[in-house]
């Protein structure tokens, strides 16, 4: 029997997954898995969570929906704990499995991983290959290699829209052949470490992770209240769950693919109409792409404190009690604090707050930006490596920004985003 696994990662789908075609095609039966790897689960060198409570919810629903929706097609998703270096090979013995099938990495710990999975697979003689899934023009379709990519993005995107194409999507699979798989045995919050915490009720949206919701909200942005219409008049928006698409958190799990979204924004547009609002999600989906590109290109840089421009920043002695009052919205700066109370209470904050906030921790309280990049990677539902990292060294100053450092009037954005205070109201007001 010529069985494969497939090891689910952040492409938590079934649309749009060339791993798992590659795989179904070029076996006889399918081990779909995937590993809570314990190093996700950790705290990391600057004090925080590398996953904290509200991400980790937002990926069990993603992972149990996976389940859901790959037993409807006569599959099953098998769950590890541990290290995926560990716990992948133990699988591939148990199901005697030729080959592995896996979403392709790009940023310096997940391809550590992968390298120490792949050399424990070779002395099984146990194959291992990957795909890029991740984003919206694939990096062979690119008008340059990954290392002549441009460092400013305008000169990116005008290259890219002009001489490259986007791939159409992969069609999800009508059935599955797999052996008979248990049913799903998740982790709980507390076995990973984590307290359950309940999300906010002013929270714009009450996210739930996994496919099933993700196309759900496509469907209602897009077709339903046709607000993709008006994208780019209300995108800076701050309250409510409509300003923005919001489809970033299903995006960072691979629960909503790039491509798919892509070719649903041209539907919507052969039905009603092709705007500067509806291309702006085109714009946003590039500067993920870009992030991506970037980190394969610069790989460790982007963590490290003088970017991928080792360029020196003023930055004061760390000062712990500073930062918590940043974190917890004590700063005496109402529209930071309103900003930090919200991502605090609901792991989620508007691109508007992420850019003033930051801009706050860099420039004002002129504090190492890692520890504000680290408190979003453990903090934010929408997490993404490359966007989150590669957004903070751009507004420190030490990224792709040409301008060099971002210094942001907090009281004219208060002003300009939040004339009538209904935000920091909303957050501030008991």
């Amino acid at each position: 029997m010529k069985r494969s696994i497939v090891w689910f990662k952040t492409d938590l789908r079934l649309h749009d997954n060339e791993t798992l075609v590659k795989a179904i095609a070029k076996s006889e039966e399918i081990i779909p898995v995937y590993c809570f790897d314990d190093a996700q689960f950790e705290i990391t060198e600057y004090g925080f969570q590398k996953t904290g409570s509200f991400r980790a919810q937002f990926l069990l629903e993603a992972v149990s929906d996976l389940d859901k929706n790959l037993r409807e097609l006569g599959s099953g998703l098998i769950i590890l704990k541990g290290k995926p270096e560990v716990e992948i090979p133990k699988i591939v013995q148990e199901y005697n499995a030729y080959k592995v099938f896996a979403k392709r990495e790009v940023t310096y710990e997940e391809n550590q991983i992968e390298d120490l999975v792949e050399s424990e697979l070779f002395k099984l003689r146990c194959e291992f290959e990957t795909f890029s899934t991740s984003t919206l023009y694939h990096a062979e379709d690119l008008p340059f290699s990954i290392k002549d990519i441009p460092d400013v993005f305008t000169n990116f995107r005008k290259k890219t829209e002009k001489d490259a194409t986007i791939r159409t999507v992969f069609e999800k699979p009508l059935s599955i052949k797999s052996p008979i798989i248990p049913p799903i045995n998740l982790p709980t919050l507390n076995d990973l470490g984590l307290a359950n915490i309940p999300i906010d009720s002013r929270a714009v949206l009450p996210f739930e992770g996994g496919e099933t919701k993700a196309l759900e909200r496509v469907n209602h942005y897009f077709f339903e209240t046709k607000s993709i219409s008006n994208y780019k008049e209300t995108r800076n928006g701050m309250v409510g769950s409509n300003y923005s698409s919001k489809f970033s958190a299903w995006l960072a799990l691979g629960c909503l693919s790039p491509r798919e979204l892509y070719f649903e924004l041209k539907k919507y547009e052969a039905q009603y109409e092709a705007n500067e609002s509806t291309y702006w999600l085109v714009f946003e989906l590039l500067w993920r792409d870009y992030f991506r590109f970037m980190m394969k290109k610069y790989h460790v840089k982007f963590f490290q404190q003088n970017g991928i421009q080792n360029k020196g920043i003023a930055v004061n002695k760390h000062n712990s009690t500073i930062l918590k009052s940043w974190i917890d919205g004590k700063t005496g700066v109402d529209f930071v604090d309103a900003n930090m109370i919200e991502l605090k209470l609901t792991g989620f904050m508007s691109n508007r707050g992420r850019q003033n906030v930051a801009s706050y921790l860099c420039n004002d309280l002129k504090l190492d930006w890692r520890y504000g990049a680290a408190y979003f990677e453990q903090q934010l539902i929408d997490y993404d490596v490359c966007s989150n990292w590669g957004n903070w060294a751009y507004l420190a100053g030490v990224g792709n920004d040409p301008r060099g450092n971002r210094y942001f009037n907090i009281e004219k954005q208060a002003q300009d985003y939040d004339k009538n205070k209904a935000f920091r109201n909303l957050w501030l007001l008991k």
